[in-house]
């Protein structure tokens, strides 16, 4: 049911994703995770308001029957998303509320990856350093999960270089993950979007250009992933730095469409409008 509902969202067919929510709505046991599934296609396209009350409704659903761990990777997932959207207060609170849920491998790194992502670096570390003490072996947790929570700490810290150097273990692996549709975030190219953001405090425009342009070259694998939307706006910054006037006013453009009808409120979205009607 996950998988056809995102080849649907990859085609655009909001026909096919209702119906395959309604189906899932009628199982107990999928209930939870269509809501959720849901939650990021809404948000994807900037419904965030609507995406908070069905990720809200998907957490319940897991908490009445007792999986937390699903809580978990729910709230997870929707403290990543606000994370990237800009409301790091909100990000913070939702990420602690999923590892009081559960400390499971992937519910963990996402409340890790959202604190960080909301400057709480301090908390995000003891997370990472959790990870690496209790799943020493585990590979996504060595090439994908740490690779990220710690190249965004050395961000947070000026650290652009060294972020960078910190993500050269995950390269050689960073397109052959599929996505975790376990988790509130499905896509799996964290390390390129944290690689491209490293570049960028960098003043590095064309570098980060690549990467960003990396996760628009693999909808498959990000499919409803935050990043999917807001790398287009990093991708308009990028062209922007490196002096590149006409791409970065398309991809700022392109990311304004799919926003057209987003909440107004959403940080990123207004800082996208200001820095557009600055372009020269």
């Amino acid at each position: 049911m996950a998988l056809r509902y995102q080849i649907a969202f990859l085609k655009d067919d909001k026909t096919e994703m209702e119906r395959l929510a309604a189906l899932g709505q009628e199982k107990s046991e999928l209930e939870d995770w269509t809501c959720d599934q849901e939650a990021s296609a809404l948000a994807y396209y900037g419904h965030l308001q609507q995406a908070r009350r069905k990720s809200r409704r998907a957490v319940d659903l897991a908490r009445q029957a007792g999986h937390r761990e699903s809580a978990a990777q729910h709230e997870a997932g929707a403290a990543v998303r606000e994370s990237l959207f800009g409301n790091a207060q909100e990000a913070r609170r939702i990420a602690v509320s999923a590892h009081d849920l559960s400390n499971g491998r992937d519910a963990e790194y996402g409340a890790a990856l959202a604190l960080v992502l909301s400057m709480d670096s301090a908390l995000a570390q003891t997370l990472a350093d959790d990870l690496e003490k209790r799943f020493p072996e585990d590979t996504v947790v060595r090439f994908s999960y740490l690779p990220a929570l710690r190249s965004l700490q050395a961000l947070n810290h000026g650290g652009s270089s060294k972020a960078i150097e910190l993500l050269q273990v995950a390269a050689p692996y960073e397109l052959g993950w599929q996505g975790c549709c376990s988790v509130g975030f499905v896509g799996s190219l964290y390390p390129i979007y944290v690689r491209g953001a490293a570049y960028l405090a960098g003043r590095q425009g064309a570098e980060a250009a690549a990467e960003f342009q990396k996760i628009l070259d693999h909808r498959g694998i990000v499919v409803s992933d935050p990043i999917g939307a807001v790398a287009r706006l990093q991708l308009g910054r990028a062209f922007a730095m490196s002096g590149e006037k006409t791409k970065a006013k398309t991809a700022y453009q392109d990311f304004l469409t799919l926003w057209k009808d987003a909440d107004p409120d959403i940080p990123i979205l207004q800082q996208a409008k200001a820095e557009y009607a600055e372009l020269p």
